[in-house]
């Protein structure tokens, strides 16, 4: 079983209008994450998105794309019209690669597909980064996991979790020694009959609490592998600043 990487990209992002067709390097941003994707083992490289204008700027790159609605409100639910229009069996790996990830490293993109190919049991997967400093580790930004003795989330949170009572009292707070934590890369595959049965689903309170979307796959006791980032991602882009990060760190 290979597996197919799609990447949705919205034009009218909120924060960053555009974002997809900002410059990194004389290059659209949605280029250099194609580039990452092909150069991953995946089978096809797929664009979904509503905007011809992205459309017409990688219309040289040898991609697929997909056109789809404008309404759509996550990238997993531009990934379901995928679905339904190329007729994807139930059983079929797809890893959805978000739009700003021009500096996602293609071994990542590897280690999601090849869990999911080794274990057909197996519905979902995503990846982890060591965090090792305690500011992050209060940054709700920064998305932490916690996972069980086989690499399955127990949880995730934007939260300093697990709490540590006696280092996180004291000042200035330092990282426990005894135990390792864990930031969540926004990376996820799944099999393609999963992504009907998770929309099929009501949001849940811990979701929308959070604002973590797959908080709703362990609220319904399904179950997410988490695997351990071979080479941890540069930083995605959400903001100017987060362009102008990652337009220095490529131009190296």
């Amino acid at each position: 079983m290979s597996f197919h990487i799609v990447i949705p990209a919205r034009y009218a992002s909120t924060r960053l209008p555009g974002k997809p067709l900002r410059d990194i390097c004389g290059k659209p941003m949605i280029a250099h994450v194609i580039e990452r994707a092909k150069q991953s083992n995946a089978e096809e490289v797929i664009v979904a998105t509503d905007s011809q204008k992205i459309a017409d700027a990688i219309s040289n790159l040898d991609v697929r794309v997909c056109m789809t609605h404008e309404n759509h409100q996550s990238g997993t639910e531009r990934l379901s019209e995928v679905i339904e229009q190329l007729g994807f069996d139930d059983e079929q790996i797809l890893i959805n690669l978000q739009g700003d990830e021009a500096m996602m490293p293609p071994v990542c993109l590897n280690q999601v597909g090849q869990a999911l190919e080794e274990d057909s049991n197996l519905k979902m997967a995503t990846l982890c980064t060591p965090l090792t400093d305690i500011e992050e580790l209060f940054d709700p930004h920064a998305v932490k996991v916690v996972r069980d003795i086989n690499n399955f989330a127990l949880y995730f949170t934007r939260a300093a979790v697990p709490w540590s009572r006696d280092c996180f009292n004291e000042t200035p707070r330092k990282l426990p020694t005894q135990q390792e934590y864990q930031r969540h890369i926004g990376l996820y595959g799944y099999r393609a009959g999963f992504i009907k049965q998770y929309l099929a689903w009501q949001s849940s309170d811990i979701e929308k609490t959070e604002s973590l979307e797959q908080l709703r796959v362990l609220y319904y006791g399904e179950k997410i592998k988490v695997i351990t980032a071979e080479i941890p991602p540069g930083p995605g882009v959400d903001t100017i600043e987060d362009l102008n990060r990652v337009c220095k760190l490529l131009s190296k």
